[in-house]
This record gives C-alpha cells, sequence and structure tokens, in this order.
C-alpha cells in the first residue's frame, strides 16, 4: 500500500487511490436508474457485507495505486455523470478526485456505506447503511437517497429505523439482495405498500446486461 496513504486514510489528502475498475455504462440502481454513467470503483472495504457482490474490492492492496490526475483522464468527455463507488471509497479522501472532477464540469455521485468520515464535493449522496458497521452522523445529514438492501426479513425493521435518520427530502429505497430477490420480493412489495415513502430499486443492470 502506499505509504503516505496508510498512515492516515481518513484524513490525508490522498493524491493516489486504489482503481479497481472504471466502466461507461449505465446506472442500474437507485433514484438515479437508467441514466449512463461513468463508474470510478475504488478498493478498499472493511464493511464485509456476507452478501457483496464484489468482494474481490475488498484488498485495497489487490489494486492498483493510481493519481487521482490518471483516473480522472480516463472519463469519457461526453459523460456529465460520474459514481464513485467501491468497495467503501469513503476510506480515502475524496477531496481531491472530486475537485479535479468537477473542473472539468462533473456531476459526481457517491454509493457508500457512510461508515467513514465524510470527504470530497457530491451532487448526489447515495447512503446504503450496513449493520455491521453504521454511518457516521454526517452521511444521514448528507444523504439523498437511503437505499436499504433487504436479505431478509429483519431488515424491514432497519430500514423503518434508518429512515428516521435521514432529512424528510432524502429518498426512501429497498433493493432486494441479488440472490434472494425471488424470495424476498413479495415482502418488500408488501412493506412498500404499507409505507409508500419507500420504493423499491431493482438491479436493473443485471436485468439489461450491462457493466
Amino acid at each position: 500500500m502506499n505509504q503516505d496513504i496508510r498512515s492516515n486514510k481518513t484524513t490525508e489528502i490522498a493524491t493516489q487511490l486504489p482503481l479497481m475498475e472504471a466502466f461507461d455504462t449505465i446506472q442500474g440502481e437507485g433514484y438515479h436508474s437508467g441514466k449512463a454513467a461513468y463508474f470510478i470503483r475504488l478498493g478498499g472495504c472493511d464493511v464485509g457485507c456476507h452478501w457483496c457482490d464484489v468482494k474481490e474490492s475488498w484488498d485495497a492492496d489487490a489494486h492498483t495505486y493510481l493519481s487521482v490526475r490518471d483516473i480522472v483522464d480516463q472519463v469519457p468527455k461526453k459523460r456529465d455523470l460520474v459514481v464513485i463507488t467501491g468497495g467503501e471509497p469513503l476510506m480515502w479522501n475524496l477531496d481531491d478526485l472530486t475537485k479535479e472532477l468537477k473542473k472539468r464540469g462533473k456531476k459526481i455521485h457517491l454509493e457508500t456505506s457512510g461508515a467513514y468520515t465524510v470527504s470530497g464535493r457530491w451532487d448526489w449522496f447515495c447512503l446504503s447503511p450496513k449493520k455491521r458497521k453504521l454511518p457516521v452522523k454526517e452521511a444521514y445529514a448528507l444523504a439523498n437517497e437511503l437505499k436499504i438492501i433487504v436479505y431478509n426479513n429483519s431488515d424491514f425493521k432497519f430500514a423503518v429505523n434508518e429512515g428516521q435518520k435521514v432529512s424528510d427530502e432524502c429518498k426512501l429505497l429497498l433493493q432486494p439482495e441479488w440472490s434472494r430477490r425471488d424470495k424476498v420480493m413479495p415482502n418488500i412489495i408488501d412493506f412498500v405498500k404499507k409505507y409508500p415513502q419507500w420504493v423499491i430499486s431493482l438491479q436493473t443492470h443485471k436485468y439489461i446486461g450491462a457493466p
């Protein structure tokens, strides 16, 4: 791991970041589903969701550390929307990355568990809390979208509790965990009918074959 970053992940200005992958695609989840977007997926995560579908992102050292400039240079000029995801992207200081993207006129969305100190400038803040490591207080205040992954019935109580921590303007979404979607979807439908402030999010990119 880059020694300058290892010294203090959450407070140092990170000039290099572990890039797992970057790709031009369609946003498949959440409030902005269906929009063309360029994804920057950073390595590193210690939240440890057993159902995570990108476990290969967890070990930051398994991925190449690139300068912010090199990462941003890969973003297509035609693509206005950039999504920063992981792993858990807030393990890293994202001030420099979002500053460089803003210089190029990009709208920047974040997908995070919110478990780490918030850095960076965001046009949209998607908060997806996990029971194993709850978000910091600031993440709830910044959330434009609260996305709860439903794996079993206990996640509905978790959704209600987490929904009370965000602003009234925050969009509330329930998304079935992909491997259990057929089993949990009937209960999600019943929940949304009972609590219509919540809406259903699907991983549409998996249905249409997008990255």
